[in-house]
């Protein structure tokens, strides 16, 4: 079996970030993002999936998080893809509901190679943690869009925004555990090939 793992650098004029994950992990991350709020969510996500995960980023913070955070899921997501391979036997499909005080949020992958997010934030405050929320839904959809992975986030209650966003990054990691685990042997599709 392969290692999956994967090594990713991206540069542009808005940041430049490192990624460095091991699928076959402990949850053990070192993440400095410049926000302490996205090394909260991402380190929660990392715990919860029992990856290895180091990932730095330096963006135009002057500006405020939106390039950070978007570039962020797009190297995230290209580290996933190319740790997981041809995702020969792995199940492929999971999903995990999570509580946070008051909010409970359900997160539902299929790493089918077919990107597409579902995403309602309508429970969410508009500012969380200093920045507006559509900041995570570009994070979210940058993710799936580069992982190559179909991904459902549904807040189903909840008042605080921390609390929701929390229960989903959690969520996030527990469904992405069960999904990447190899489980079978062969493609995970009754089509022959994942794609």
């Amino acid at each position: 079996m392969a290692q999956r793992t994967a090594s990713i650098a991206r540069t542009t004029k808005e940041t430049d970030i490192r990624v460095e994950l091991s699928l076959a992990g402990t949850g053990n991350c070192s993440i400095a993002t410049g926000m302490g709020f996205a090394d909260h969510m991402l380190t929660l996500m990392t715990f919860w999936a029992g990856f290895d995960l180091s990932l730095t980023c330096k963006g135009d913070l002057e500006v405020d998080a939106h390039h950070s955070l978007e570039d962020i899921g797009l190297t995230l997501g290209q580290a996933l893809a190319e740790a997981l391979g041809d995702k020969a036997g792995i199940a492929r499909v999971a999903s995990a509901k999570v509580p946070m005080d008051e909010a409970l949020a359900e997160v539902v992958v299929d790493l089918s190679g077919r990107p597409y997010l579902v995403y309602d934030d309508a429970l969410l405050p508009a500012q969380i943690a200093g920045e507006e929320k559509d900041v995570w839904r570009e994070f979210f959809k940058s993710f799936a869009q580069r992982a190559g992975m179909n991904l459902h986030i549904r807040f189903e209650y909840g008042k605080n925004g921390h609390h929701l966003l929390e229960a989903a990054f959690k969520a996030l990691g527990l469904a992405l555990r069960q999904a990447v685990q190899v489980c079978r042997s062969g493609a995970p599709s009754t089509k022959g090939s994942v794609d």
